[in-house]
């Protein structure tokens, strides 16, 4: 019977050699972040990236909302992967890191694909109740999970993909001991979504944990 690797550094390192190369800008946000502390976590892992692209264009996706930004990578990834008439509306309330988004954006000839808006999502999303996408991806606030994957199934086209991050929480969600708030609450999440007849989805072990939802 087969079994998931553990990925170690050198593995890691390895996969990247021998796999899709990251555009010189994904590169650049990664080693930025990497200048920010503890708050580099927020971003998704060169793993994700690289699965982020091949799905967009294995589906042929066009229209992209994205909640919770940080300093760009995913919208990034997401963009470069999208055709030339491709639109990405990237959400997050924080202003400071969103600049630092778009200049990247800038740098990458992307900021044509992609329109930002600054404020909390929950408001855009009551905004963008008339928009219709092919993929949404949702890697905002924790606590509001549940809020933004319920609005999006209001906002993503029949057979479309709703992708959530950090579902298997830093491997805290199975440890039983462990029951903060935050814990709990994706833990929460993750039984409503694999409950919920409306999609058929599928947890992939990818950075933090990515759950792909195709909408029936």
């Amino acid at each position: 019977m087969g079994a998931n690797l553990q990925i170690t550094e050198k593995l890691e390192n390895y996969i990247k050699d021998f796999s899709f190369k990251l555009n010189p800008i994904q590169q650049e946000i990664i080693d930025y972040n990497k200048t920010l502390g503890e708050i580099k976590r927020m971003q998704i892992d060169p793993a994700q990236c690289y699965f982020l692209h091949l799905i967009i264009k294995v589906a042929n996706i066009k229209n992209v909302l994205e909640i919770g930004t940080f300093t760009g990578l995913s919208a990034l990834s997401i963009s470069l992967a999208l055709p030339n008439n491709g639109k990405l509306i990237a959400l997050d309330k924080n202003e400071e890191t969103n600049k630092v988004a778009v200049d990247f954006f800038k740098k990458a000839k992307q900021d044509h694909k992609i329109q930002t808006i600054i404020k909390p999502a929950i408001d855009s999303l009551e905004e963008l109740k008339d928009e219709k996408f092919d993929m949404i991806f949702i890697d905002a606030d924790k606590m509001n999970y549940k809020i933004y994957y319920e609005n999006s199934l209001q906002l993503i086209k029949k057979g479309g993909l709703i992708i959530i991050d950090n579902v298997l929480w830093h491997g805290e969600v199975v440890d039983e001991k462990n029951n903060d708030k935050f814990t709990v609450n994706i833990r929460e999440f993750n039984k409503f979504v694999s409950e919920d007849d409306r999609v058929e989805q599928i947890i992939f072990p990818l950075g933090d944990g990515m759950t792909v939802c195709r909408v029936l």
